[in-house]
């Protein structure tokens, strides 16, 4: 064996050889973290979330307990859906396997249950243009009776007069949350300008049947999802680009039954919604099909609400004019006139604006002279039927 003392100088005794990875550290670091983000875009990339984020509950019970029903009667794990027609309690059993779908009632009328938030009634509603839905009344088209003409504002004699002047029709938005500001638009405007509603107040029934005593035509304005959803968020049912027709147009059942008496529906937000075929056929064809008429608040220069309307034969209109997007008294007044301008050119013109203190008080001051000035002030319908007979 040769030890250090009798090698040869200048020659090393052998040595062990060590294990080495093919890599050090820092790339194997690196290849982790490109791992991790390659999986990353890749399920936001290609996976399929139709709820737009939204949580989703699941949940379970027991058949054998449901009042009425027996194990025979409704296969296990069907997943159920609640409704309250005619005071009584019904589910909808959904086969997990088919999707077919069958309804059975599980309650007695006079029953004394006490948690359906369905709101009561209101005043001056036809009866007849109601029908129940699994959020409660919702209007529909019946008779020959649509919506939108019978909850319209305006008599047969102002609807004479508006075919012989220049008309203008105002809509003011985002009213029902904020009893002050809604109370104020509701008070201080002249009857003629139409008021949309969204459908989050506490009470919107109240408030909705306060604007109809003081002669104001009334709209529902459905939340729908904007490009930067969920940043930007509409609120609570939000009609989502990416949900399937089903969920959308039983989305849009809440927001309806939220109230009645209102002549149409129109968009809040909604810049990605409302450029979507696909999204929004079916919410303007269910529209159409209940007497509803549709406007177009006109945020979205390529919305394709008016389009569709009309492919579905129902009355639609598009803002002309956004009159308060810069709120000073000078900027309103400047939209104002050229709303009159307009008028004067096409016949009609319509403006939106929001229930800013600024809007009120400048838009009450102006509808006080604008008949002197040979242009007539009308509800919204008003406008649909001119355009219509034109």
């Amino acid at each position: 064996m040769v030890d250090d003392f009798s090698a040869p100088l200048g020659q090393n005794a052998p040595r062990r050889r060590r294990f080495r990875l093919p890599f050090t550290a820092p790339q194997a670091i690196a290849t982790v973290s490109g791992l991790f983000l390659l999986t990353f875009l890749g399920f936001a990339i290609f996976g399929r979330d139709p709820m737009g984020g939204e949580p989703i509950v699941t949940a379970t019970y027991d058949p054998a307990k449901l009042p009425g029903a027996t194990q025979s009667a409704i296969p296990p794990a069907a997943p159920i859906t609640a409704a309250a027609p005619n005071g009584q309690k019904t589910v909808t059993i959904i086969d997990g396997s088919s999707g077919q779908r069958r309804e059975m009632v599980v309650g007695a009328e006079g029953s004394t249950d006490t948690e359906s938030d369905t709101p009561a009634l209101q005043t001056g509603i036809n009866q007849r243009l109601l029908e129940n839905s699994r959020y409660g009344l919702v209007p529909i088209s019946a008779d020959g009776l649509k919506p939108w003409r019978v909850y319209a504002a305006s008599t047969d004699l102002q609807r004479a007069r508006a075919a012989t002047m220049p008309t203008i029709s105002l809509v003011i938005g985002g009213l029902g949350v904020g009893s002050a500001k809604t109370n104020d638009a509701v008070l201080r405007l002249p009857g003629a300008v139409t008021l949309a509603f969204t459908p989050y107040g506490s009470d919107p029934g109240k408030l909705i049947a306060r604007a109809r005593a003081q002669k104001h035509e009334v709209l529902l304005q459905v939340p729908m999802e904007p490009y930067d959803y969920p940043d930007n968020d509409p609120g609570p049912q939000t009609l989502l680009a990416t949900a399937s027709a089903e969920q959308n147009v039983d989305r849009l059942m809440w927001h309806m039954s939220r109230f009645q008496g209102y002549v149409g529906l129109a968009n809040f937000m909604g810049s990605r919604f409302v450029v979507s075929d696909a999204a929004m056929q079916p919410i303007v064809q269910e529209a159409a099909r209940r007497g509803l008429a549709w406007f177009d608040d006109g945020s979205v220069p390529r919305s394709l609400a008016g389009q569709l309307a009309g492919a579905q034969g129902a009355p639609s209109t598009t803002a002309d004019l956004v009159i308060d997007q810069v709120p000073t008294s000078a900027e309103i007044d400047k939209n104002l006139a050229k709303l009159e301008n307009l008028a004067r050119e096409r016949g009609t013109a319509v403006g939106m604006a929001s229930a800013l203190p600024v809007s009120i008080e400048r838009i009450g001051a102006w509808a006080q002279r604008l008949e002197n000035r040979g242009i007539l002030l009308v509800p919204l319908t008003t406008t649909l039927m001119k355009s219509k007979s034109s």
